[in-house]
């Protein structure tokens, strides 16, 4: 197991800091690293349990003063909870009992109500929904197929067979938490026995076998707007799983994952291309039939286009989300060379080439002068002229 981190850099405070700002550090922390804020992401979780126990020991004059003197060592035995192996009800029933609720406002607002026998809010659930380039673009209504926990219709959410009831948790007392003395506290945990419900499932329901729950399909329908890109997160409100004890339905996180397009690339707003052209075309200039996800578009090629140079068409990129403007198709012009010619087409370029070595352009003059400057100052010997630069 790896070795604990100091308290104090836990919490992110000086070791001279005073009960109330170590009590506004954690209360933070425990906001920005809870679980239910974090779901599905264990590093969040062990943060939030670790930032608990630095809490534990720091808010006690005794073990905060037997931790600056002797460190982790000096609080063996001396009751301090290792979280590390704590449940989040655990983390949460023990702080508000001993703090009260108003520790940490609506974050731990079951604990105020009774702990962990209060309404609790249901999970959230993670999905994937697969666009198209076109769709992402333009804004699709997508519908989902999930599986996802309901109500036992049989036992309505009790968990008894129809015509019997649950009973009280003896354990507990129907509490849902057993109380435990650290010191001169006595700190609150989650009953194992009945796991904080406060009461047990004599005759179980023969439908959902005591859960109160059955897993059934269902569909989700889902707006996602114009623009949306991959990799983003879209929250459907109330669409996840059901809650416990009359608590509210949690959320459904879907991720967004836009498939590649077989002729357009998204830089930002806007969108990519490239379009082959011929040396003819690139030297003499022509008008091409480009495709934009609008339908195909005239672009004019002037005289004399390098490959690689690039066109913008206005407007035929990605909508900005929420606002009125539209990135812009970016056009990559690629000119081939062929690989095979037919005897006319070798002719004519051949006499294209005598054409250019009689009426060579001044920089392609300028580079057969260095060359042959180069080569008759090795034959002499003498040092070759520096290069010209522009």
């Amino acid at each position: 197991m790896a070795a604990k981190r100091d308290y104090y850099e836990v919490l992110g405070v000086e070791r001279s800091s005073s009960f109330e700002e170590i009590k506004v550090a954690y209360r933070n922390l425990a906001k920005k690293y809870h679980p239910d804020l974090n779901p599905g992401d264990p590093e969040a979780e062990q943060r939030f349990k670790e930032a608990a126990e630095a809490y534990e020991v720091l808010s006690d004059r005794e073990k905060r003063q037997r931790y600056d003197r002797f460190g982790h060592a000096g609080l063996q035995g001396a009751g301090v909870h290792d979280f590390r192996n704590a449940t989040t009800d655990d983390v949460m029933s023990m702080f508000g009992e001993i703090f009260g609720s108003s520790l940490f406002g609506d974050l731990f607002r079951h604990a105020a109500r009774g702990g962990a026998t209060g309404p609790r809010r249901g999970q959230d659930l993670l999905a994937r929904v697969e666009l198209t380039l076109e769709e992402a673009v333009r804004g699709v209504t997508k519908t989902l197929e999930l599986r996802r926990s309901e109500i036992c219709p049989d036992c309505r959410g009790t968990g008894a067979r129809r015509g019997s009831k649950p009973v009280v948790c003896h354990y507990c007392g129907g509490r849902g938490q057993v109380v435990h003395s650290r010191g001169f506290f006595q700190v609150a945990t989650t009953c194992p026995s009945c796991k904080g419900k406060g009461q047990r499932i004599a005759d179980p329901c023969p439908t959902c076998r005591g859960s109160g729950r059955v897993v059934v399909p269902t569909t989700v329908t889902i707006p996602l707007p114009p623009g949306v890109d991959s990799g983003e997160w879209y929250r459907v409100p109330r669409q996840g799983e059901v809650g416990d004890l009359g608590g509210e339905r949690g959320d459904l996180r879907v991720q967004v994952h836009v498939k590649p397009h077989p002729f357009f690339e998204r830089d930002g707003l806007n969108l990519v291309t490239q379009v082959p052209i011929s040396f003819a075309q690139a030297a003499l200039g022509a008008d091409l039939q480009v495709p934009t996800l609008d339908g195909a578009q005239t672009l004019t090629i002037p005289r004399g286009t390098q490959s690689g140079e690039v066109f913008r068409i206005k407007g035929q990129g990605v909508p900005e989300r929420g606002g009125r403007t539209r990135g812009d198709l970016l056009v990559e012009v690629v000119v081939e060379i062929p690989r095979e010619l037919n005897p006319r087409q070798e002719e004519l370029i051949r006499e294209l080439a005598e054409l250019e070595h009689e009426n060579v352009s001044p920089r392609r003059k300028s580079f057969l002068e260095k060359v042959r400057d180069f080569f008759s100052a090795e034959s002499s010997g003498s040092p070759s002229p520096p290069e010209d630069r522009p």
